[in-house]
């Protein structure tokens, strides 16, 4: 387990906060800037998914809800009782959408799984309480309907960055056996503080009760990665959440991706042989 106390402290912008600057603050989330080819792998990871739907089998743009973006696509494999990951994109609740993650599905189907990617409304739009129970009403038409288009195995809820939170919150859901947090925010506290409040606008009540670092631990495994080379921030979050579910005796290790940066560790999911696929097949 990586221990915060052993990091510089300087430089590990969640134990210094109070004293950022507002540049600072902005920066410590920023991670197009900090990533500095970012843009490359973007575009390689928006082509990869338009590749992939345009030639694997799948049901795509399934409505699950009433808004544009609540619909689901579903790359259903060969058995009905195979496991499924469902997949929740990122983009700091008000960017990206379901499709450009569309190349996620090669890691685990490689391995006989289904795959799940619910779309969901994104601020400003809608809060993120209405985001957060978006994601409830997707895994419960999951639930009700996924056996008639050949998915009813276990689920293994993952998601990354954003998506990484609503993972977290999401855990509960009667349909979910497991999940994968990758590289997420477990403290809405700080995002307050920062640009990225400007669409979201959250509430008092929204940072108390939507914070998964603020709330009950839910006793269900939950794997938590992230890679070495992100924001301290994000670093930060994650150990914190693991730490919190290791005091209640929760089930679920602490996976740091050695060189790994927001960007390049979906990678670890995509690749049939990637390290977050290894780790979601043990989580069944």
């Amino acid at each position: 387990m990586t221990d915060i106390s052993a990091k510089d402290k300087t430089l590990d912008s969640r134990l210094n906060w109070a004293v950022l600057s507002q540049a600072e603050r902005d920066a410590a989330y920023d991670n197009n800037v900090a990533v500095k080819n970012s843009p490359a792998l973007i575009a390689e990871r928006n082509q990869r998914s338009e590749a992939l739907r345009a030639t694997r089998k799948a049901v795509l743009d399934i409505p699950y809800g009433d808004r544009d973006r609540t619909k689901i696509d579903l790359y259903p494999a060969a058995g009905k009782a195979a496991p499924c990951l469902v997949f929740l994109h990122g983009g700091y609740w008000q960017r990206n959408s379901r499709d450009v993650f569309a190349m996620l599905v090669e890691g685990v189907a490689a391995h006989g799984w289904s795959v799940a990617i619910p779309g969901y409304s994104l601020a400003p739009e809608v809060s993120l309480t209405d985001i957060v129970k978006e994601i409830s009403q997707s895994l419960d038409w999951l639930a009700q309907n996924g056996e008639s288009w050949g998915i009813s195995g276990p689920v293994v809820l993952s998601g990354w960055s954003a998506g990484g939170h609503l993972v977290a919150m999401a855990l509960d859901h009667p349909h979910v056996a497991a999940g994968l947090a990758i590289s997420g925010v477990y403290d809405l506290a700080p995002i307050r503080d920062t640009g990225l409040n400007n669409a979201l606008k959250l509430t008092d009540k929204e940072v108390e009760t939507l914070s998964p670092l603020r709330l009950p631990v839910i006793p269900k495994r939950l794997a938590i990665a992230y890679g070495e080379a992100e924001l301290p921030a994000l670093v930060f979050d994650s150990i914190k959440l693991h730490e919190k579910r290791m005091a209640a005796s929760a089930p679920g290790d602490l996976f740091p991706i050695a060189g790994a940066n927001h960007f390049s560790i979906l990678d670890e999911l995509r690749r049939p042989d990637g390290a977050l696929v290894d780790i979601a097949r043990k989580l069944v």
